[in-house]
């Protein structure tokens, strides 16, 4: 975002704070740097950190609309910082807490009648007597304990977040300039042909224990497949059978007792929603900064994914303005072997920054339509080429990037994508085969499913 960076609170060329997160640091220096830029760009120390640490604000249905908008505008601007931590600042006035949005860590406070505040990971840190407390407490997920020197009192947290919500009229900005994925006009997606189906899947390497185990279970009952905890299948590098290139990406762990967060049964504190698009200027916020595509999930389905793709058709006139989509394909020469790869890769990159050039907003890596002299090129190695090129240019922040797959047909391999710098994915082949399954009424799928 560097690149998009500009500010008359801070004198002189930002170009000599870049990078402002040092390379090599700890997350926490890296938080601090990021935090002290904001305020210096003229947020104040508390907008700053709810900006970068938003409460859960996507399911909480009592959080007033005002709060709503606030914390929706600035979630276009980046992406909130999960922790677990619980943080203390100042800027030499004011000095607060806030624990990390899912209150992974504790933090209690003592206020004594003498104006003395203790605030510590446990009671007993500092010994206080009791008989001079005049209140106590904790710090809860997503609240704000602020204190004023200045003024010599202890700011609450309505206070605080109506004050930063009624600063800006966010709201009207979102109405203006945000637009639902489902307001976005329709247009017809290609489909795979009955015939055409299973030489795709033997394309982009789907089994039939994929199909049954993965796929099937996914589809009936919404959500991943549960198995053992433990796996007999030899590591991806030492395996003898061709394996998708998402298996490379795994690692050993020790569950221990912190089981992972479920956005299912901790609906109140996770979201999956997102925006894509083109980014603002961080530091200078305004209604276009917030011109983006609200997304629900990140996984889209064909239709969802053909709407996108339509804003680019030239020929359209109807739907949101100002939207540009540009579809890259993401095939390689068979014929060229290795090289015909590291080429078609070259390809993507330059392709990726010339549609910068010309104003495209997002764009769409493809690998739809293999044949025998084009093969896909695997979706995770287009991706991570593509989002790290754009951020050694400094363009990635000027344009979304999603992906259209046809090897992606797990969990996990949605989730490496999304990690290695796409904005949403479609699955378009799960999704096929699915649909052929229900078709076929195999592995008991209902014939009442459907994509959404």
């Amino acid at each position: 975002r560097e690149a998009l960076m500009a500010t008359d609170a801070i004198p002189g060329d930002l170009d000599r704070l870049f990078p402002i997160c040092t390379p090599g640091a700890s997350d926490s220096a890296g938080f601090d740097e990021a935090l002290e830029l904001l305020t210096m760009g003229g947020y104040s120390l508390p907008e700053a950190i709810l900006m970068m640490i938003p409460e859960p604000w996507e399911n909480h249905g009592e959080m007033s609309d005002q709060r709503r908008a606030f914390y929706q505008y600035h979630a276009s601007l980046m992406e909130p910082w999960d922790g677990p931590a619980s943080i203390a600042f100042t800027d030499g006035t004011v000095m607060g807490a806030v624990l990390d949005r899912n209150g992974l860590r504790p933090s209690r406070y003592w206020v004594t009648a003498d104006d003395l505040v203790v605030m510590a990971s446990e009671v007993g840190v500092v010994e206080v007597p009791t008989s001079e407390v005049v209140e106590k407490g904790r710090l809860q997920p997503g609240r704000m304990f602020l204190i004023d020197t200045a003024e010599g009192r202890i700011i609450r947290d309505d206070e605080i977040k109506d004050g930063m919500a009624s600063g800006r009229p966010y709201r009207k900005w979102l109405d203006q300039n945000l637009v639902h994925l489902d307001d976005l006009p329709l247009y017809d997606c290609p489909t795979i042909g009955e015939s055409a189906l299973l030489e795709h899947q033997q394309v982009y390497g789907y089994t039939h224990e994929a199909l049954k185990v993965l796929l099937a279970p996914m589809a009936r009952d919404g959500k991943g497949a549960i198995g053992s905890m433990g796996t007999d299948t030899p590591v991806a590098v030492l395996s003898n059978q061709p394996r998708p290139l998402y298996d490379y990406f795994q690692q050993l762990f020790a569950q221990v007792t912190n089981p992972p967060l479920d956005a299912m049964r901790e609906e109140l504190i996770t979201a999956l929603g997102t925006t894509v698009g083109a980014e603002g200027n961080l530091l200078a916020p305004g209604p276009e900064s917030c011109h983006q595509i609200h997304l629900p999930h990140p996984v889209l389905t064909e239709g969802q994914m053909a709407s996108i793709i339509g804003l680019g058709d030239d020929s359209v006139t109807a739907g949101p303005s100002r939207f540009s989509v540009r579809v890259l394909d993401g095939r390689y020469e068979v014929a060229r072997g290795a090289r015909g790869l590291t080429e078609a890769l070259d390809r993507l990159r330059s392709e990726a920054s010339d549609s910068i050039d010309d104003g495209i907003t997002m764009l769409v890596l493809s690998d739809r339509s293999p044949t025998a002299a084009m093969a896909p090129i695997p979706s995770l190695l287009a991706t991570g080429a593509v989002h790290h090129h754009l951020i050694r240019e400094k363009t990635r922040a000027r344009v979304g990037l999603l992906v259209e797959s046809g090897d992606a047909r797990e969990v996990h391999h949605v989730g490496l994508l999304l990690g290695y710098g796409a904005s949403a994915v479609c699955p378009y082949l799960a999704f096929a085969s699915v649909d052929a399954m229900v078709a076929e009424g195999m592995y008991g799928l209902s014939p009442d499913l459907t994509a959404e």
